[in-house]
């Protein structure tokens, strides 16, 4: 494959966005694709545009950073020097919405240069090191100057063969973007079935029936301060689960089990503290970051992790508590924390056994479900990140067909 190489300043226009994060009185409300949007997506979206953040511009910025379908925009500034230079794509039109500060937005000159390959190069470990060896700045802050997005080297096959290149990928993309989706669908269903049978308590009855609704008893409970079906009792989290302490990982040398901290997925090590359905709560951090996991894991030691002492009791101790605000807990004095005896005395709504039996039985199939999606969603993710230098060094070719919707 015949490659040409060119400064990506000559082939494309670059912006670099100074709009912030405020609102100002006189200027136009607009909506911001921040660096965060950029930093964790291969593509910014419409359903991605949902959860952008509110401000305010000045109609030269809006003319100058508004994104388009075709775009690319790009990290140019952080703490850290891995965090610049990241791309992503912007795969769909937009009505008002521009790149935030700490970005920059490039224009493809669309007779030489592809959006989505351009994406896709700025991927490769080619780029990667043009920006860790160009980044200015130490210490507090990195940087990617003007100059040195202007210089960025890039390397183009044909405009066919970029298109060929960049749909494929992009098509990898959206089907991992469509399982997010499917997960997040799979995630409020399963809320509301949990809201539905230990929130409104219309959980069916001997009849099939919704039991609060259908005027099922209902009896004043004291310490919860409501009423809950007469059947049913009060509880701490301590009657469900046997609280644990993390361990420290560094130690442990790579492999397959994941290590959680208290803001998610840390590394995956050779060996794990604990093999089964466990919630996780932070001790140190984001506290009110609680995680369910049902497989073998490691949790570090400003984690607590659980043992459950009850059946089928899992999920709906984890959707019973991860709606509290554990941060008014907070025992620190500097980074917030969490004491076992704070959580253990977390006081709970304590359905029959046979209630929450059965809404293990037909939550699981969602869950499973959410999980089955989560690892086709890293399959999908390897299979992209390991075609994508093949497919720059010419030692894999593109199907046509397959690069197309």
């Amino acid at each position: 494959m015949e490659l040409k190489k060119y400064k990506l300043g000559d082939i494309a226009k670059i912006e670099i966005s100074g709009v912030d994060k405020k609102s100002v009185d006189g200027e136009t409300p607009v909506r911001l694709c921040n660096f965060v949007d950029v930093y964790r997506n291969w593509a910014i979206t419409q359903k991605l545009s949902e959860n952008f953040m509110i401000a305010s511009a000045k109609e030269t910025e809006i003319a100058k950073c508004s994104i388009h379908k075709g775009k690319v925009a790009i990290t140019k500034d952080s703490e850290t020097r891995d965090d610049i230079g990241i791309p992503a794509y912007i795969a769909d039109d937009f009505d008002n919405v521009l790149l935030g500060y700490h970005c920059a937005l490039i224009t493809p000159n669309d007779d030489v240069l592809d959006g989505k390959y351009l994406n896709a190069f700025m991927h490769t470990r080619y780029i990667q090191k043009y920006f860790e060896n160009n980044a200015s700045g130490s210490g507090q802050r990195y940087t990617l100057s003007n100059e040195t997005i202007f210089q960025i080297p890039i390397l183009l096959p044909s405009l066919e063969v970029q298109k060929a290149i960049g749909n494929l990928l992009s098509n990898i993309d959206r089907k991992i973007e469509l399982n997010r989706q499917i997960n997040d669908n799979l995630e409020k269903m399963a809320k509301q079935l949990y809201d539905y049978w230990f929130v409104q308590f219309d959980f069916p009855n001997e009849n099939g029936r919704p039991y609060k609704s259908s005027g099922g008893a209902m009896v004043w409970n004291e310490k919860l301060k409501r009423e809950i079906p007469k059947e049913w009792d009060n509880c701490t989290l301590e009657y469900y689960l046997i609280i644990k302490n993390g361990r420290d990982h560094k130690h442990l040398g790579n492999g397959i089990y994941p290590v959680y901290g208290s803001g998610g997925e840390i590394r995956k090590v050779d060996s794990f503290i604990y093999s089964g359905e466990s919630i996780l709560m932070p001790r140190k951090g984001s506290l009110n970051n609680i995680m369910y996991v049902n497989d073998a894991f490691w949790s570090v030691d400003t984690m607590f992790y659980s043992e459950m002492k009850q059946p089928h009791c899992a999920k709906y101790v984890f959707y019973s508590i991860k709606d509290i605000d554990f941060t008014r807990w907070d025992s620190g004095t500097g980074v917030p924390s969490m004491t076992s005896s704070t959580l253990y005395s977390i006081l709970l709504v304590k359905p029959d056994a046979d209630s929450l039996a059965k809404f293990d039985e037909i939550i699981t199939p969602l869950f499973l479900m959410i999980k089955k999606n989560e690892m086709q969603i890293v399959e999908l993710t390897k299979q992209r990140d390991d075609l994508l230098p093949l497919l720059m060094n010419g030692q894999a070719s593109v199907n046509y067909h397959l690069s197309h919707d």
